[in-house]
């Protein structure tokens, strides 16, 4: 078998190679603009793609409104499958959020052209949103 084929207990990897190697992304290119956008941290600092990754380091990955906390346990240097990419981490993530709680976006006909000021007033009612609350603005206007 290939060094690079199988899970290592030792050494060190590039966080965005082991990102992708253990499915959490699903392209490595996807990963490596995770951590240049900031969305991934190694041991609490912000990681740059190159930056090594070893058996013990916690990541945290925020990706498609979700947050990843992860705990290396073994190394990989290659894409594994499922079963074995499972076994390279521990995953102390947060729960995701209903889906009757996560965030509804309002949705518009189509055709039915740029919102009024009256219509974007009433959206921003509806959201629990009111204009004395919001940054920027004041009640006058």
């Amino acid at each position: 078998m290939v060094s690079g084929d199988a899970p290592q207990a030792e050494g060190s990897v590039r966080v965005d190679v082991w990102i992708w190697s253990v499915r959490l992304t699903k392209t490595r290119a996807q990963a490596a603009a995770a951590c240049r956008a900031g969305h991934v941290k190694v041991g609490g600092d912000r990681a740059k793609p190159a930056q090594a990754v070893r058996v013990g380091d916690e990541v945290r990955l925020r990706l498609a409104g979700r947050d990843r906390v992860v705990v290396v346990s073994k190394i990989v240097k290659k894409r594994v499958g499922p079963p074995v990419a499972v076994e390279c981490f521990v995953d102390n993530s947060p729960p995701p959020p209903p889906r009757e709680i996560a965030i509804q976006v309002p949705v518009r006909d189509r055709g039915a052209g740029r919102p009024t000021k009256r219509d974007r007033r009433e959206m921003e009612r509806l959201q629990g949103r009111s204009p004395e609350n919001l940054p920027g603005r004041s009640p006058e206007n």
